[in-house]
């Protein structure tokens, strides 16, 4: 009796050894699944990601270099940049003096003038509304400027003041300032963070 016990008492001895190491075995197991399919997930995806990444063109228009020389006083030059139009207006003196003393409360995302701008001669802004993305009018002479001096949306009838801030319509902000630097005095690159 004493020996059949003392065996039992091995063989549960062994089947717990045995579902340890089964247990240790699975754990590995699962351990090395998981980061086999994580590799393998992330091989998968990597060309998707890779796509994300903007294209050489894109890249290539990252900044603009605009000769200012040419552009007198009262006129502007439009650019492209990143795809979409970039205003650069040569402001007169009466501009900027109308720019600077537009009352806070006219506007409807106030802001300084000076903050605008780096130089208070020239104005620089991306050329799309911020409603819908329309392009405003303005920029040549004989297109419509709407009654703040500076540029009109046709579509949906926002209008912007000499520094490109919305007076009126249904656009929510200003238009916006692209990073930019001014090279020398005939030189500007926009898409730069420099300062």
């Amino acid at each position: 009796m004493l020996y059949k016990i003392i065996r039992e008492h091995d063989m549960t001895k062994k089947q717990a050894d045995q579902n340890v190491q089964s247990k240790e075995r699975r754990d590995f197991l699962q351990l090395v699944t998981t980061a086999v399919g994580g590799v393998g997930a992330a091989c998968a995806l990597w060309p998707l990601i890779d796509s994300m990444n903007p294209a050489a063109d894109t890249l290539a228009e990252s900044t603009v270099d605009v000769d200012l020389r040419g552009i007198e006083p009262g006129q502007g030059k439009t650019v492209l940049w990143q795809g979409s139009p970039v205003f650069i207006r040569r402001r007169t003196p009466d501009e900027i003096t109308y720019a600077q003393n537009m009352p806070m409360d006219t506007l409807l995302d106030p802001e300084r003038d000076e903050a605008r701008v780096k130089k208070p001669e020239w104005l620089v802004v991306v050329g799309v509304c911020t409603h819908l993305g329309c392009v405003p009018t303005g920029q040549k002479p004989t297109e419509p400027k709407g009654e703040y001096k500076g540029w009109l949306c046709p579509c949906h009838g926002s209008q912007f003041d000499i520094s490109g801030r919305v007076c009126r319509g249904p656009a929510p902000t200003n238009l916006q300032v692209p990073p930019y630097v001014f090279l020398d005095d005939h030189t500007l690159k926009i898409g730069t963070n420099e300062a």
